[in-house]
């Protein structure tokens, strides 16, 4: 196969190749040790070393290389395993390539010409692979081409794939392809004679809706700021509709928040994005919201079968999900029936044909000595040699537990507590006693410490027994533990409420945190024994909130409480710096540690935030802000006469945030919040969603009739705070008003049973399935993003707005050019430095306002190109655009911010003429004139004196030469005498700039004379400052020598040629053209609008080129 050429440094390192074949240009070479007669040592030595590399590092047994003739250097541009593979490549090379060399002078030219060649077969193969993936590879190919020469977009944008559709201009329907791409969606139609093409980034995109109506049938509404676009299509519309949100999302994603948002690793390379990858991605996340799975898993199989289920008797059908660590099993109605066995607890998976009549029958042993029966799989032999070979690995991995855990088992003691002990200079036993506290990991759960002191607990032992009977039962016929068949008689059993005494076994069931715990035993502790002691700003946080959770319980009363609290924060925090500690996080941990152990309750910590609530506890709350827009429209749908009575329902959303966050524990009473977190547990996000709605439903008459917002917050807080449970009595431990209000004002509700309420929601809302939620994630993940893209321009506004004179509309679209043009680089060139930085200033904790969309020296020099008032042809323009990067780049980062470039604009289009001329004086001096351009200068320029004024054009040749080199003189004295004045006065201003050299006033008449380049004044404008040149000469030669009449002009100065920023502009208001130059009213806004136009097309194909010759 064709490589992408990478050089070989020597072509035969320690005699391991063989030449076979060869020429000027090219060596066909074999691996010593294959194709050789036996028992040569060479080879065996080889073939050893080959054997013994991993797979991913074995070296192919030919190669063909690229040679210089005369050079020690070589390129590998081909391979493979077979001598009749390699010698196709090499007859290809010597009948197409070998002549066209020979006339090539230049060796290194014909050598760069064959890379180029074997790249653009490279990217050939890939088309051609990418196309093979396709149901129709001929039509995909085809489609290829076209979107490549319609659009003119790197080859590295790459199309996923393309649908006929109908768009409409005015009243006018064009029908044509949508292509959708990696970064971007494009629509070109030739219908008529007339052509309707355009292309919408994805990063632009800030809603997508289904529509119908008009002369349009059904299609899909993609909205960006500045319009809309309807595309109607008759086939193929759910699909489509759910690729172009899919590519939008992860587009998002990776380009707004890549740091902040989980992204598997196939969707952080766009490259490797195709159909087939979105729609396994697609799956894969269902899997893992259905399944609660970590996000680290991946999914192997998917198959249809039937599972012998002992309850019904029968076999249930269903679909089977493999993925690392786990087997999952779901009926064709989700919810019905759902089993998960984790790979740990597997003895063995075997085919069952000897003794079973049954169809592909599969028996899945574990360990608690069950067995599940599988039948009607489809191809089952690949599937149990793949689970078999898992097993394989997953058993070595625990034998090396094995020996610790026994070792553990035996020094452990029968004391509830284990206490890591630290040095401390603290001699006071009080002190001391506090300290041991602080680090004594608790291994009972703190009800069982604190459950007597609970007022009208008595009340609830003959409920608990109860209970606990119908949950033995249940487990004498389900099964007991993870791998359980989940029911709906489980479902109700949760709805009556969990027995304390089982709580904290079944939140670890439900969650599967017990392969967590068993998996690494020891991680928790050794995490607390890092993480305690040390001082942070998190741990600061964490401090603040320790007596905020749950304040009125009793053992948060308690220092062995507030204590267990800290320790799972703090190593939580410790754990995934990323998230660190997050508000609502210690409400969540207090109600876990009542109820399981210490260390089962930082695992179920570990669960909530990282699987069940992804991107809740990130900086920005994104996943607990796009569920809150998904709430937003479920309201819509499923309670509309509620939602026409509120305009605007992020009223309602706004209360249901701490809902989610807190899983309810912050607005019902205790023993109520703790049924929800059971049915949290049991069913995830999906259970807050369906009782969200029933509470708003329930309350839906009072909230239609309200008087305004507060009252109707007043109405839900009053309605949640008297919801009952089958435990409560009237002493018992209780929430108190979360907002603090006296519920005296508020209107007389009856009080509801969290039993029936839980039961409702399940009954009017179990039709919201796990599949219908991701799908509507994916589509409000945009619009909240986007909503954060607005705030923070608004934010990067407002900061910059007080400092420049650019109206606000010019000064946004500048913003959108920056920011576009940051994107550009993140579409095409991963040559930028902007991805490094942005992760290091993660690394920083910068914050994310400070870090947004910074631009490095090329991209400045596209936006230099496209917005700078003076011409920008010529090599003069881009060495002026990197002076003037490096003058704004004062932090020596290599990166312009948003503010540092406004402030430059505004100098040229809205400064006065000495705020640009002391820009251009700038310029010119260290740091933006560099020492080589310094020392470049000193050399090509010539020496430069004055002493004989300079004469331009013909009417000073015809003045008298006398009578004007006098009146000079006084001008020049006179103009001296008002530059010392004025400097006097500066120094109380402001600290004045370093005086400018000869050689970079030089520099600076230079980068003048560039500035007057194709303007229609621009003979006048050249003779206007060759003047100003001839007399700021003359004041630098008259500041460097003594006065006097005896003054020897023809000898050298006696200080060095020096002129200061007043002189020059003193010198530069002698002319009247170069001053109406200077001062000439710019128009930012057809810049801007030519800006816009053509930045993809100047920018798209200089990162191509940079591509290409990587």
């Amino acid at each position: 196969m064709w490589l992408n050429p990478e050089e070989v440094a020597l072509k035969n390192a320690l005699k391991l190749w063989v030449t076979e074949r060869s020429n000027d240009f090219f060596l066909l070479q074999r691996r010593r040790g294959r194709g050789e007669p036996a028992g040569k040592i060479s080879g065996l030595l080889v073939g050893a070393l080959d054997t013994v590399l991993d797979s991913n590092a074995r070296v192919t047994p030919f190669r063909i290389l690229l040679q210089i003739p005369g050079s020690q250097i070589s390129w590998i541009i081909a391979s493979g395993a077979t001598m009749e593979e390699v010698n196709k490549h090499w007859d290809w090379l010597a009948h197409n390539l070998l002549h066209s060399l020979s006339v090539f002078e230049n060796k290194a030219d014909g050598a760069s010409f064959v890379r180029g060649k074997v790249k653009g077969l490279i990217a050939e193969e890939s088309r051609g692979r990418q196309a093979a993936q396709e149901d129709d590879p001929e039509r995909f190919r085809e489609a290829l081409l076209k979107f490549e020469r319609h659009f003119r977009l790197p080859s590295s944008e790459k199309l996923v794939t393309f649908y006929s559709c109908c768009t409409w201009k005015g009243r006018v329907p064009r029908q044509g392809l949508l292509y959708l791409s990696i970064n971007h969606l494009a629509f070109y139609s030739f219908l008529l004679g007339k052509e309707v093409k355009f292309v919408i980034p994805w990063a632009e995109v800030i809603r997508l809706e289904r529509v119908s109506g008009g002369f349009m049938t059904e299609g899909i509404r993609v909205s960006t700021r500045q319009r809309q676009r309807d595309f109607s299509m008759f086939l193929n519309l759910d699909e489509a509709f759910g690729v172009v949100g899919q590519l939008a999302d992860i587009a998002l994603r990776r380009l707004l928040d890549s740091e902040g948002l989980e992204l598997d690793r196939v969707l952080q390379q766009p490259a490797r994005i195709t159909k087939r990858v979105l729609e396994e991605q697609a799956l894969r996340e269902y899997v893992l919201a259905l399944f609660r799975l970590p996000r680290s898993e991946r999914l192997h199989e998917v198959a249809s079968c039937a599972v012998w289920t002992p309850h019904a008797r029968c076999h249930t059908a269903g679909t089977l999900y493999t993925t690392d660590n786990y087997l999952g099993f779901s009926s064709r109605e989700e919810g019905q029936c759902i089993l998960l066995i984790p790979l740990t607890e597997v003895v063995s998976v075997e085919k069952a044909e000897s003794t079973c009549t049954l169809p592909n029958p599969v028996i899945v042993s574990v360990r608690s000595k069950k067995a599940f029966q599988l039948i009607e799989l489809q191809a089952r032999d690949d599937l149990v040699e793949s689970l078999d070979r898992r097993l394989r690995s997953l058993h070595l991995k625990q034998s090396a537990f094995r020996t610790s855990r026994r070792a553990k088992r035996t020094s452990s003691c029968h004391n509830p507590y284990y206490t890591f002990y630290y040095d401390t200079a603290c001699s006071d036993e009080e002190e001391m006693e506090e300290q041991v506290l602080r680090n004594t990991v608790n291994s009972e759960a703190l009800m069982t410490a604190f459950h007597h002191n609970t007022p009208g607990s008595n009340n609830n032992k003959h409920t608990e027994v109860l209970k606990e009977k119908m949950w033995e039962e249940h487990f004498a016929e389900f099964g007991r533990g993870v791998h359980m068949f989940r029911t709906d008689k489980l479902q109700r059993l949760i709805a009556l409420g969990i027995p304390e005494s089982l709580r904290g076994e079944l939140w670890m069931t439900l969650s599967d945190t017990t392969s967590d715990l068993d998996s690494d035993p020891g991680y928790y502790a050794a995490l607390v024994q890092t993480s305690m002691g040390q001082s942070s700003l998190t741990t600061d946080e964490i401090e603040r909130d320790l007596h905020r959770s749950l304040p009125d319980h009793p053992a948060f009363q308690n220092p062995a409480g507030i204590s267990a609290l800290r320790r799972v924060l703090t190593a939580y925090a410790h754990r995934n710096p990323k998230i660190g500690y997050c508000q609502s996080m210690n409400i969540l941990a207090s109600v876990l540690l009542l109820y399981a152990k210490e260390e089962e309750a930082f695992w179920l910590l570990v669960a909530v935030c990282e699987r069940m609530l992804p991107d809740y506890f990130n900086r920005r709350v994104i996943g607990a802000q796009v569920d809150q827009s998904v709430f937003e429209q479920l309201i819509s749908e499923r309670l509309p006469d509620l939602a026409d009575h509120f305009p605007d329902l992020s009223t309602l959303s706004s209360v249901s945030l701490s809902w989610f966050l807190t899983i309810f524990v912050s607005v019902l009473p205790f023993q109520s919040a703790v049924c929800v977190v059971d049915w949290f547990f049991f069913h995830g996000i999906k259970a807050i969603f369906q009782l969200a709605l029933a509470v708003l439903e329930a309350n839906a008459a009072s909230l239609c009739a309200r008087v305004d917002d507060g009252h109707a917050l007043m109405v839900l807080a009053s309605f949640l705070e008297h919801v009952g449970s089958d435990q409560s009595s009237p002493g018992e431990f209780s929430q108190p008003p979360a907002n603090g209000s006296n519920m005296m004002d508020a209107p007389a509700v009856g009080q509801a049973n969290i039993t029936q309420l839980i039961t409702d929601a399940y009954e009017r809302f179990g039709d919201l399935t796990v599949r219908k939620i991701e799908r509507l994630r994916c589509r409000h993940r945009i619009q909240v993003l986007q909503a954060h893209e607005d705030t923070t321009k608004e934010n990067a506004l407002r900061v910059v707005t007080p400092d420049v004179s650019i109206s606000a509309e010019h000064l946004a679209d500048i913003y959108d050019l920056f920011k576009t043009e940051h994107f550009i680089s993140l579409y095409w060139g991963d040559i930028s430095a902007v991805a490094a930085a942005e992760a290091a200033s993660w690394r920083r904790g910068v914050s994310y306002l400070e870090r947004q969309y910074r631009l490095d020296l090329p991209q400045f020099k596209s936006l230099y190109g496209l917005l700078a008032p003076w011409p920008a042809g010529g090599c003069h323009a881009d060495t002026l655009a990197r002076h003037t990067f490096d003058l704004l780049d004062s932090d020596r980062q290599h990166l312009l911010s948003f503010r540092d470039f406004a402030l430059w604009l505004d100098t040229l289009y809205c400064g006065e003429l000495s705020d640009k001329v002391k820009l251009l004086y700038r310029l010119h001096l260290p740091p933006a004139l560099t020492d080589s351009e310094e020392r470049s200068s000193e050399m090509n320029i010539p020496s430069v004196s004055s002493d004989r004024p300079l004469r331009v054009g013909v009417a000073s040749e015809k003045a008298d030469g006398k009578e004007e080199a006098k009146d000079y003189q006084e001008q020049l004295k006179q103009m001296l005498r008002d530059l010392v004045v004025a400097k006097e006065k500066e120094k109380d201003v402001q600290q004045p700039l370093p005086l400018m050299k000869q050689h970079e006033f030089i520099q600076f008449c230079k980068t003048l004379c560039s500035l007057f380049h194709g303007d229609p004044e621009e003979n006048e404008l050249f003779q206007a400052i060759a003047k100003v040149t001839s007399l700021v000469l003359q004041i630098g030669e008259a500041t460097t020598r003594p006065p006097g009449p005896n003054r020897d002009l023809s000898g050298p100065p006696d200080s060095e040629w020096t002129i200061s920023l007043a002189q020059i502009l003193a010198s530069l208001l002698t002319e009247q053209t170069l001053v109406n130059f200077l001062e000439r009213a710019c128009d930012l806004t057809s810049r801007i609008a030519s800006a816009k136009e053509k930045q993809y097309q100047q920018r798209a194909p200089l990162l191509a080129l940079q591509h290409a010759q990587r």
